[in-house]
């Protein structure tokens, strides 16, 4: 997630989907104002908020599936008895940031709210309106895949996006669309589409057009999301049912494939791996990424023929995410220190990130280039997908657990001796 550029950075709010989920944003985030003052009373008050803070992964750190690993919850009182800043930044996802944050406050047994958190695909919440690169879709036809059911899409639809499908939608609809599907197990939770797919044979009024397609989570039936992806990727304009006229054209650039409006793709987690509750590491959405883009090399001929696959990257380890944490990071900070009668608030000079994963949360840390002048240093525990004695990605420190962690950070930054 390369030299660093001090300069200066206006403080920028959260997205714009915060202020069209205010109720339960702000219901929660003066829940945790009154609870953690009542949890945590500061054993000595301090005059202001310190120039430095903590940014913590959750599974294999904080949790092991659902279940608090041990001095989780002592770590992350001592931070809040202290009044020390820290968010939640997690490559996880596929509910929403509400529901997410109330599960991990009963589980931790620690007050928390979303303004202190950040899964995978809460970025994708700023493309509802858009931003300097990228066009507002907040109305555009969007396929939706991965997690639960159809949890995914109604995180969509809560972040604002209006058009929304699911694969269940289009199988249930369609299913000769893939044959070894048993469509019937999606049917209680598919719509109807909004337009009726191409077929060769007839030609129906404006047949459906997907305008982008975003892995909002680790998809749960890989051979239904793999094809559908895949016959997008290889339409025209993104019309389900079409093959583009530029595909494997040699003249192109890459030699046609995605170069005729099909619909940008949007990954939100590269992890390959995850700390489950079975004891040794599985597969994550990294799996799926890297087993389709085995199926795109095989179907285009991949980097021999000169051929990439065309995606969109969040999640930790890339610079954008890490960019979005730091923006939630430094609007928590300005939230505790309004809270309390203190100095002006210094500029955030340190952050700790303290992680399971070499290739994520390490690697992320120790290569973002932090906008706001901040030194994110990598501290990585024992406790996840990481158990050996050599990362592939070297750490600050390596310690046993989350609780080490952060004796470390306090120690490092001189807050304790």
């Amino acid at each position: 997630m390369a030299a660093l550029s001090i300069q200066i950075r206006r403080i920028i709010p959260l997205p714009c989907w915060k202020s069209s989920l205010s109720s339960r944003s702000l219901q929660q985030r003066h829940r945790f104002h009154q609870q953690s003052h009542a949890t945590n009373p500061p054993s000595t008050p301090r005059a202001s908020i310190p120039d430095f803070a903590f940014a913590f992964d959750i599974d294999g750190v904080l949790l092991r599936s659902s279940k608090a690993l041990p001095r989780a919850q002592e770590a992350l009182r001592l931070l809040q008895r202290d009044r020390i800043p820290f968010i939640l930044l997690t490559n996880g996802g596929g509910k929403h940031e509400t529901e997410r944050v109330a599960e991990l406050t009963k589980a931790l047994r620690v007050p928390l709210d979303t303004s202190m958190f950040v899964q995978s695909h809460t970025p994708f919440a700023e493309l509802v309106h858009g931003n300097e690169r990228t066009s507002a879709l907040k109305d555009k036809c969007i396929l939706v895949t991965g997690g639960e059911r159809d949890n995914c899409r109604k995180v969509a639809e809560d972040y604002g996006f209006t058009n929304v499908l699911s694969p269940a939608d289009i199988i249930i609809q369609y299913p000769d669309i893939m044959p070894f599907v048993h469509s019937q197990s999606y049917a209680d939770y598919s719509r109807p589409l909004p337009r009726p797919l191409h077929e060769p044979h007839t030609k129906p009024q404006g047949p459906l057009k997907i305008d982008a397609i975003f892995i909002f989570n680790d998809p749960r039936d890989w051979a239904l999301d793999t094809q559908l992806i895949l016959d997008l990727l290889l339409s025209h304009n993104g019309i389900l049912g079409t093959i583009s006229s530029l595909n494997n054209n040699p003249s192109l650039p890459n030699r046609g494939y995605q170069q005729d409006g099909q619909p940008p793709l949007y990954f939100s987690n590269p992890d390959l791996f995850w700390a489950a509750k079975y004891h040794l590491p599985r597969l994550g959405q990294g799996g799926f990424r890297e087993a389709f883009e085995g199926i795109w090399a095989a179907v285009t001929g991949g980097e021999e023929k000169g051929v990439t696959l065309q995606k969109k990257m969040f999640g930790k380890p890339f610079q954008g995410t890490y960019e979005f944490a730091e923006r939630r990071l430094v609007d928590h900070r300005n939230f505790l220190a309004s809270s309390i009668a203190s100095e002006p608030l210094p500029a955030l000079k340190t952050v700790f990130m303290v992680g399971d994963n070499p290739t994520s949360d390490i690697l992320g840390a120790n290569q973002y280039s932090s906008l706001g002048g901040s030194n994110w240093y990598s501290i990585l525990v024992r406790s996840g997908v990481f158990s050996g004695d050599e990362p592939e990605h070297i750490p600050k420190v390596i310690v046993d657990d989350v609780w080490d962690a952060v004796q470390w950070g306090l120690k490092y930054s001189g807050w304790r001796e």
